[in-house]
């Protein structure tokens, strides 16, 4: 387990050290706040378009072994992150640590279920949670530390001994024992690559406003080609896209309530760290000193909820969760701008908290549907939620601020408030319909 959750730490933290850090960057690259978010979106549209081939060839090639190689990737991108002096250069960069992230992302759970038992899946699932959590925590932390006395560039740079060390772990103590398919299919998998990519693509495009039309019209081939590969892969074993996993109305439930809560928290976020320095007049290290009370709920919510998830309703559980969170933004929006930063703090600390809350449980839901055999397909659909979510937030925010650049910021909490609360209330119907 110390080999698994470290290999995800270096994965989120550098993801989390890196946003505190947008608004320094957006400056020294000499790009706009709307299009600095293309940092951010380089990283999750490459994990997000290749998570579900990866998951399908790490059940072929060996989960423990796929992990190994997003390590390796994950390291190399992080240098070439470390020079970029222009912003293309940089998206290219973010984009290889994408795929990278992807190769562990797409197996993290996987691993995970292979080591636990199902009695004691919501344990595993809390721990790896707890550390995802403490990644969170730490990066904005990290990163608020190193711009005091360093340059962005080092955010990078830091990556290199943890990656070294998560990957000597990685190849001595990974599990290497699982089912593993007997094949990958190549064209299913460049076509999932295909349908995601021009649906993220063009919602990008529609978002920054540029080429509206060629944008909608990948949209409409992104879905056409969602629809073809869900026709083909529900006739297959093992199919690469998890057309039957997400055919069972609990795992399709869950998927789509966790792609609303990561949506709500990306809004959350991403704005942030420009809430917090432009309307609270707070600086870059103060900032991220206030953003670290979110992963801290995390941290302490996550490994109580896993281990609860084994013993009550992780339905249950996972509605409280998202009402935590919608409440901690709603008392965030009431704070007036002179407000204190340990009210402040406290409504980022219960907003995380929420999450915390929500997550090990719904994950486990997800984890458990899945049958023998289908751990890294539902590993993947995990991740997906996840990047999906965090993709169409991204997205929606560099939206946001195109559109409306006085009162941006309150605009996206609004929106995370309201979103987090719909996802609640969506999931506490999944306790009706039981």
């Amino acid at each position: 387990m110390t080999a698994i959750t470290l290999s995800i730490l270096l994965s989120i933290l550098d993801y989390s050290s890196a946003n505190i850090a947008l608004p320094v960057m957006a400056q020294d690259l000499g790009v706009s706040p709307a299009g600095s978010i293309w940092i951010v979106n380089a990283y999750q549209f490459a994990s997000l378009v290749t998570l579900l081939p990866f998951s399908a060839l790490g059940g072929r090639i060996g989960y423990a072994r796929m992990c190994e190689i997003g390590i390796v990737v994950f390291l190399l991108a992080s240098i070439l992150c470390a020079i970029a002096s222009s912003l293309p250069f940089m998206m290219f960069a973010r984009a290889l640590q994408g795929l990278g992230g992807a190769c562990i992302m797409s197996v993290n759970l996987a691993l995970v279920r292979l080591v636990y038992p199902t009695a004691e899946l919501g344990k595993g699932i809390g721990l790896n949670g707890l550390m995802i959590g403490l990644g969170v925590a730490a990066g904005p932390s990290l990163g608020a530390f190193i711009l005091a006395v360093a340059n962005w560039h080092w955010i990078f740079w830091i990556n290199i001994p943890l990656g070294g060390m998560a990957l000597l772990l990685g190849i001595v103590a990974l599990p290497k024992a699982q089912h593993y398919t007997e094949t990958f299919n190549l064209l299913h998998a460049l076509l999932t690559i295909a349908a995601l990519g021009c649906l993220v693509i063009g919602l990008n495009m529609c978002a920054h406003g540029q080429l509206i039309l060629p944008g909608s019209a990948l949209l409409c081939g992104g879905s056409v080609l969602i629809i073809l590969l869900w026709g083909q892969q529900n006739k297959v074993e093992a199919p690469l896209f998890p057309a039957d996993l997400l055919s069972r109305p609990v795992m399709m439930q869950a998927s789509f309530v966790a792609i609303l809560s990561f949506i709500a928290s990306n809004f959350f976020l991403i704005s942030i760290s420009f809430t917090l320095q432009e309307n609270f007049g707070r600086s870059s290290v103060v900032s991220g000193l206030l953003i670290t009370a979110w992963p801290i709920g995390v941290v302490l919510a996550s490994p109580v909820s896993g281990r609860m998830a084994d013993r009550f309703s992780s339905t249950v559980l996972a509605s409280f969760g998202l009402l935590i969170m919608a409440s901690g933004f709603a008392f965030l929006l009431s704070r007036p701008l002179t407000a204190d930063n340990f009210s402040i703090a406290a409504c980022i600390f219960l907003a995380g908290m929420g999450s915390g809350v929500f997550q090990p449980p719904n994950n486990r839901i997800i984890m458990s549907a899945a049958p023998k055999g289908r751990e890294g397909g539902a590993s993947g659909v995990v991740s997906l939620s996840r990047l999906s979510g965090q993709t169409l937030g991204a997205t929606a925010v560099a939206l946001v601020y195109r559109l409306q650049t006085v009162h941006a910021a309150q605009i996206c909490l609004i929106m995370a408030m309201a979103i987090a609360f719909v996802a609640s209330m969506t999931s506490f119907c999944r306790i009706r319909q039981k």
